[in-house]
């Protein structure tokens, strides 16, 4: 197989099994990460994987080429992409590679990297390519060995998250690696768990893992309507990102999570930064400096992400695609299994949780919106729109990353896609009447810079 500069993307790794990743590919790809770690003075490189088909064919792939470059390789089997974080923290060495499509479709996998403590991207992943092309690679005979770190993750969530009650929850884990691990955590906490396609299959036969979109949550919605369970978590592929639904089926979106998380946190650093990305509700910046905190907004990625936390010190981050990253109590990479403990400890307090979520501040708004379009030309839309698009009436124009544009009652996104080849919009408004003149003058300044562009509001 010709090795694809395709599949070294923006955050990740990412191909489809057969087409442009395979075992010699993930060979390559080892040996090239090997040979960045050592550059780095790492000498050992923790490795997991999901529960893809293709899973135990390319993580055998990954550690023979770390191996290769000289590495030694300790595996922790099927875990969450969490799991592999936290083994980076408490295990010798501190680099990792998880094996995973996260929530993409059966046939892709891929994988996610921490080098040197640091969740690698842009350059960084694609200077891998470069490494392999050029044959700029180490050679070694790293040895293997393997390690079952599922106790030692589980005890130090459950050592220090603790349930002011006893609570009754249902999880769907839509057939992902957070199965293996969900109902395990949450009872030892205290909690009397329903389980929903907790079974890892790697072909998802249920629904897709991903509880981003509203329509892979429709089972849990319905599990909290027939049963007396009080609140429902639902994780995607790999683990590391948190849904929620109240006992009436209410979506509690992750930007509205991170209100709740944020209100708890400040108690414990009063003053701190909370980050979030542009996708997130207008309502968090107000409700962040009310209970005493001062906002940050930030780019999407959850590499970016973290590599912002690390500079601005920030005790809890989040991004409106659910990886939440809590430095407070924790080691601030995002993982919806403790996300979702930290939830239930908070929740766990209140005698009606779902009336404490439903009241936290909400306008009218869209999931996100894409308009699909060849490579590169997604950055060069916005380009054009950053020298030619006019919003009348708009309070500010902030573009860190995209165009995001603050208007008095509500705001619209427009923002290219790191790792696919779409333009990503997203609208919120105080009223209906609002959000569809916000989406209308959008409409407007993108068929002004691509006439051709095919809308779906």
């Amino acid at each position: 197989m010709t090795l694809s500069p395709s599949i070294f993307k923006a955050y990740d790794i990412r191909g489809i099994v057969g087409k442009t990743l395979d075992a010699d590919v993930a060979r390559l790809i080892g040996q090239a990460f090997g040979s960045a770690m050592l550059a780095k003075g790492e000498l050992v490189a923790v490795i997991g994987r999901d529960g893809r088909l293709s899973a135990p064919e390319l993580t055998a792939a990954l550690a023979q080429g770390l191996q290769a470059a000289g590495v030694d390789v300790i595996d922790l089997g099927v875990v969450a992409t969490p799991m592999v974080y936290f083994g980076t923290h408490i295990l010798p060495g501190q680099s990792g590679i998880m094996v995973t499509g996260s929530h993409n479709p059966p046939d892709y996998n891929g994988f996610k990297m921490v080098l040197a403590g640091e969740a690698i991207h842009g350059t960084t992943i694609t200077a891998l390519y470069d490494a392999i092309v050029s044959k700029d690679l180490r050679h070694g005979a790293g040895t293997y060995r393997t390690h079952d770190i599922a106790h030692a993750y589980l005890q130090r969530i459950v050592g220090d998250v603790k349930l002011a009650r006893p609570m009754k929850i249902a999880i769907d884990c839509g057939n992902g690696v957070a199965g293996a691990f969900a109902g395990d955590l949450y009872r030892a906490m205290g909690c009397e768990v329903i389980e929903l396609f907790c079974e890892v299959d790697g072909t998802f036969p249920n629904h897709h893992p991903d509880p981003a979109h509203p329509e892979n949550l429709q089972d849990l919605i319905r599990c909290l309507r027939d049963t007396d369970a009080e609140i429902g978590l639902a994780f995607d592929g790999d683990g590391d990102r948190l849904g929620l639904v109240t006992k009436d089926g209410q979506i509690i979106y992750p930007d509205r999570q991170l209100m709740l998380f944020a209100a708890d946190v400040l108690t414990r650093h009063p003053g701190e930064q909370i980050l979030f990305d542009v996708k997130c509700t207008r309502h968090i910046a107000p409700w962040v400096r009310a209970h005493g905190g001062t906002p940050l907004m930030w780019k999407t990625g959850h590499s970016l992400v973290k590599a912002k936390m690390r500079e601005s010190a920030a005790p809890l981050g989040g991004e409106m695609s659910g990886h939440i990253f809590f430095k407070d109590r924790w080691y601030g990479f995002d993982d919806g299994l403790y996300a979702g403990a930290r939830m239930l400890e908070l929740l766990s307090r209140l005698a009606d949780p779902s009336a404490t979520l439903n009241a936290l501040p909400e306008s009218s708004s869209t999931p996100e919106l894409h308009l699909h379009l060849q490579d590169g030309q997604a950055a060069a839309l916005i380009e054009t729109m950053h020298h030619s698009a006019h919003f009348p009436g708009a309070d500010e124009v902030i573009t860190i990353d995209g165009l995001r544009v603050e208007y008095p009652d509500g705001f619209g996104l427009a923002r290219s896609s790191n790792t696919t080849p779409v333009l990503v919009m997203r609208f919120e408004g105080d009223s209906a009447e609002s959000l569809l003149r916000i989406q209308a003058e959008f409409k407007r300044e993108i068929l002004r810079a691509r006439p051709d562009a095919e809308l779906s509001f």
